[in-house]
């Protein structure tokens, strides 16, 4: 798909990769809505860009992907705003095992709910256009660390969710693509202990990611930029060190 006049929704793009994949889509053309619970930030981030792209490009919609209603009114608020939607990014996420129901709730539900309402207002068995979903997920969603074993499922829930939703048997029926997007994990995260299980689980977090290569997020945004243009539905990518994304094969058994 090319992006250029496109609709794009993305979450968690306040700040990190959701924001560089909001700016990458807007320096090719796409309006976009930026997602995000950071009311402040959003909004800050928003009036930038509008600056440098125009008003008629970007608005900022507060949206907590645990709510439906407001995830919800968030379509609805950039349908009234573009007219319609042609991509949506479910990019919120966390990483803290310590407050595991909540991290289910963002990281899995809140990308179920994501790709739902894609499927409602893109898909052309309810009158819309098609579209594409991308769903950010990570390195671990292959290979989990030990150090966080319920991030790394909720991870990897995101991988099948996607082979799932994305096989053509749901294409046929909404016109809607679904891929996945895994970039590797950052070592530097503020106050990790607090994010672990257990505080004793430090040292098993160091292991896990002395050999992780993470990526810049502009560097994520523009392999997002890739699979939009190259990816089939179904697919997952994974992006290592600072390579182009390469689709992941899984053998049948």
């Amino acid at each position: 798909m090319d992006v250029n006049g496109r609709v794009a929704l993305v979450t968690g793009a306040a700040s990190g990769i959701g924001k560089s994949c909001a700016i990458e889509l807007l320096n090719q053309g796409a309006k976009v809505s930026v997602c995000d619970t950071d009311l402040d930030g959003g909004e800050k981030l928003v009036e930038a860009l509008s600056t440098e792209h125009g008003k008629d490009y970007v608005i900022f919609c507060q949206c907590d992907v645990t709510d439906y209603s407001q995830f919800e009114e968030s379509f609805q608020t950039t349908i009234a705003t573009f007219g319609h939607i042609d991509i949506v990014i479910n990019n919120a996420a966390i990483m803290n095992d310590r407050f595991w129901e909540l991290e289910v709730d963002i990281n899995v539900n809140g990308v179920i709910r994501g790709t739902l309402l894609a499927q409602r207002f893109m898909g052309t068995d309810r009158g819309g256009r098609g579209g594409i979903v991308v769903n950010i997920g990570s390195d671990v969603s292959i290979n989990p660390y030990a150090s966080v074993p319920i991030y790394s499922a909720t991870k990897a829930a995101i991988v099948n969710f996607t082979r799932a939703f994305g096989h053509q048997y749901h294409v046929d029926l909404s016109g809607v693509k679904v891929m996945a997007l895994c970039p590797s994990e950052s070592k530097l995260v503020r106050d990790v202990r607090k994010k672990l299980l257990w505080a004793r689980y430090e040292d098993a977090w160091r292991r896990d990611v002395a050999s992780s290569v993470p990526q810049g997020p502009e560097h994520v945004a523009k392999a997002l930029l890739h699979i939009l243009n190259t990816g089939k539905s179904g697919s997952i990518w994974m992006i290592e060190e600072d390579q182009p994304p390469h689709e992941i094969n899984f053998p049948k058994y």
